[in-house]
């Protein structure tokens, strides 16, 4: 039988009585390192266990030899080295193996930093895109970003340090402007950080205080796209932006209107109001 552990994010009091007597339990234990997950064995008192390494970069050579171990009648638990296996991590293609051979499949379920930052968060959380590592950089970052911004889903991304000021820069880049973002770090440990912000001041406060380790990013959703088939289209935003000049409105003003008009963020308008009257 095949059995998804989840293990701690951050705080070994969240490993559950059912989790550990599945690792006592264990014939084999499939680990996506098995140095982290010796040492969470180590922490837990149990010993003698078969640690097998599976990863992004063997599993397609560990394919036949999970079968045969499956189809021995062996206890084979999967570990990720935090969280839930297969969320972001090593493991959906285990249950495919396990499942189209016939053998059971069951799950002993444990923290994700995804679902814990996004209840953190303050962002509505009832409706939510998980897409954990976006691409690295170029073309395809940006127009994965671009085709996010246009879903109402509040969005879930995990990114690395020395890219969070890239990111900040990327989101409002690619219509995610005006927008509320948790930054969220160190989740379940002692040092527990949850940043909120507005996306256009997040590279600004990244810039002042240089972040430390991987974060879960959460971010609003697009309120606008909702109404889609009413926001008005760039010529109409042209001559609304005419009108409200010529009404002796002030630029903080118009930038207002049209931000409420258009979905975009605020500051952003502004900005570009202020280029222009240069």
């Amino acid at each position: 039988m095949l059995y998804l552990v989840g293990t701690p994010i951050g705080n070994m009091a969240d490993m559950s009585p059912r989790a550990i007597e599945t690792l006592r339990s264990a014939d084999v234990i499939l680990c996506e390192d098995t140095r982290v997950t010796g040492i969470l064995l180590n922490n837990l008192g149990i010993e003698g266990k078969k640690l097998i390494s599976y990863h992004e970069h063997n599993k397609a050579s560990r394919k036949d030899m999970v079968t045969e171990l499956l189809s021995k009648d062996l206890n084979v638990v999967q570990v990720s080295d935090a969280g839930m296996p297969v969320i972001s991590d090593p493991g959906e293609d285990l249950v495919t193996i396990a499942a189209e051979n016939g053998f059971e499949v069951t799950c002993i379920p444990g923290p994700t930093a995804a679902m814990t930052a996004a209840a953190l968060s303050g962002i509505d959380a009832r409706s939510i895109h998980f897409e954990g590592f976006l691409p690295s950089a170029g073309s395809a970052r940006t127009d994965r970003l671009a085709a996010l911004s246009k879903s109402e889903d509040t969005l879930i991304l995990y990114e690395a340090p020395h890219r969070i000021v890239k990111l900040c820069e990327d989101l409002v880049k690619t219509g995610f402007a005006g927008r509320k973002v948790a930054f969220c770090r160190e989740l379940t440990k002692r040092y527990e950080e949850v940043i909120r912000l507005n996306t256009e001041d997040a590279k600004d406060y990244f810039e002042k205080n240089p972040p430390k380790g991987e974060f879960v990013v959460v971010i609003e959703g697009n309120s606008a796209s909702a109404g889609s088939e009413s926001v008005i289209t760039e010529e109409k935003t042209e001559e609304l932006k005419e009108y409200l000049i010529k009404s002796g409105l002030s630029i903080k003003d118009v930038a207002k209107a049209l931000s409420i008009a258009t979905g975009r963020g605020k500051n952003e308008i502004y900005k570009e109001l202020l280029d222009a009257d240069r």
